[in-house]
């Protein structure tokens, strides 16, 4: 059965936000596990995406852009709706769900009338990042469990040791014995990425790209 398209919310009010430019807060009290909006926008490929923000600022974290899939981003930036404006939160009280390859804003607790609506962007991380990548991507939700970064995992990664080196320094042990951090955790539905960058994914997923 198909679902109707939400394009609008009776419960949700875009207004000036205090993390970043523009945030959604409830309009009322909502309850916890309450489908809020669906995040939509322009649906197009990720070859169709790159080409579109090949000029995008690097150091531009805005995004708008949303991995669904392999074959599917939604840009938000073109026939979108409010969905694009909630903002990220390490503690957030929202999650996006993939649906018949639709992604839906939904509450993971309850969030009372005139609080600010956020989730967990997740934006993975990529070998080639600058080194100022954590800057780029800082979060600025106030959370007391904010851990500075929209980034995952919240630190990057040590370098990997060769072969060699783990089977001289682990005696006897085998080299591939034990998790390595790009094991911790897998990405499943999507975020945004760089120019010039494939596109990246993450719990929800947004594309590291134009805001």
């Amino acid at each position: 059965m198909a679902i109707p398209e939400m394009r609008t919310s009776p419960w949700i009010k875009v207004r000036n936000s205090k993390i970043h430019g523009k945030g959604v807060f409830a309009a009322k009290r909502i309850p916890k596990g309450t489908r809020v909006i669906e995040y939509l926008g322009d649906r197009i490929s990720h070859a169709e995406a790159d080409a579109r923000y090949e000029d995008h600022d690097p150091n531009d974290n805005h995004t708008f852009l949303f991995i669904v899939d392999k074959k599917t981003v939604i840009d938000a930036g073109v026939k979108g709706n409010a969905a694009r404006f909630i903002n990220h939160s390490c503690d957030g009280n929202c999650e996006s769900v993939i649906e018949q390859s639709r992604v839906f804003i939904e509450t993971t607790r309850v969030v009372e009338a005139g609080q600010e609506l956020g989730y967990d962007y997740e934006i993975g991380r990529e070998k080639d990042d600058p080194p100022n990548v954590d800057e780029i991507f800082a979060c600025r939700c106030g959370s007391p469990k904010c851990r500075g970064t929209m980034l995952w995992p919240a630190k990057r990664p040590a370098p990997k040791k060769s072969a060699t080196k783990k089977k001289a320094t682990r005696r006897g042990k085998s080299a591939t014995s034990g998790k390595t951090a790009a094991s911790v955790k897998t990405a499943t539905s999507g975020k945004t990425a760089p120019a010039g960058k494939s596109a990246r994914t993450a719990k929800t997923a947004p594309r590291r790209r134009g805001r």
